[in-house]
């Protein structure tokens, strides 16, 4: 990731993903939304581009959609400059918080806070260590994006995740993100981040603090459908006490501007 940067801040490292590396299986599809409230009354169609257009910035001031697709039509949506990751704050903490402990916790993660739109599973590693993977997938498309925004205006796709740090100190790495824009199969991947944060270790250590991990995907080329988000946290099991790395406020965002 190109950006690591200190909260209100200290937590784990991201690795490169190998040009090797086997993508993780797509996660099964989330649960359909629960019917709400009826949508509030759209704007005009001039309204709503003059809204959006205020609202976006892009470059030159003006944005050409294709045929089928009107500014009507996207407000609601509003594509562009929000999370397009559901449930951002799985584990029900956030950083506007002061950083909870590691542990000790035997809480199943799926109690702690809403999952939805997240595959989670547990790799096991030796001396007790585990890691707790969450995944999950970004169809751009299906958000309000099109294929010639994508594919000509590249706008800035942005990933972020904010760790804790614990001064427990689970292991020399306590969390990774790892990151694919995919093609329309879902396999072919267009772009993937190559420069990995520096390493947080060697930092005074700061317990109990919230970092930033982020990565901006720039002229990354044509055919981007998908965003594959995928991290990793650090667990230990310590005389019968799990003991928990914590992240959350994940998101994944399209921009014209950072």
């Amino acid at each position: 990731m190109e950006e690591v940067r200190e909260g209100p801040a200290l937590g784990g490292g991201m690795e490169e993903p190998a040009s090797t590396q086997e993508l993780p299986s797509p996660p099964s599809p989330a649960a359909p939304e629960t019917p709400g409230l009826p949508a509030p009354e759209q704007p005009t169609e001039a309204y709503a581009q003059q809204l959006l257009l205020q609202e976006w910035a892009p470059p030159g001031g003006s944005l050409e959609l294709p045929p089928r697709l009107t500014w009507k039509l996207l407000f609601p949506q509003r594509p562009l400059y929000r999370n397009l990751l559901r449930s951002p704050n799985p584990e029900g903490i956030n950083v506007y918080e002061p950083a909870p402990p590691t542990g000790p916790t035997q809480q199943p993660l799926e109690t702690l806070g809403n999952v939805r739109g997240w595959h989670i599973k547990t790799e096991k590693l030796q001396q007790g260590l585990s890691w707790t993977v969450k995944q999950q997938s970004v169809d751009l498309l299906a958000e309000g994006l099109w294929e010639e925004l994508l594919d000509v205006k590249q706008p800035h796709i942005t990933v972020m995740d904010w760790d804790v740090y614990e001064d427990s100190r689970l292991d020399v790495c306590v969390c990774e993100l790892h990151v694919w824009l995919l093609a329309a199969d879902r396999r072919t991947v267009i772009a993937q981040p190559h420069v990995p944060p520096p390493d947080l270790w060697e930092r005074p250590p700061h317990p109990g603090h919230w970092v930033q991990v982020s990565h901006v995907f720039r002229q990354y080329g044509p055919g981007a459908r998908f965003v594959l988000f995928l991290h990793k946290t650090k667990n230990r099991m310590e005389r019968g006490v799990l003991l928990r790395t914590r992240v959350t406020n994940s998101s994944v965002s399209v921009q014209f501007r950072e």
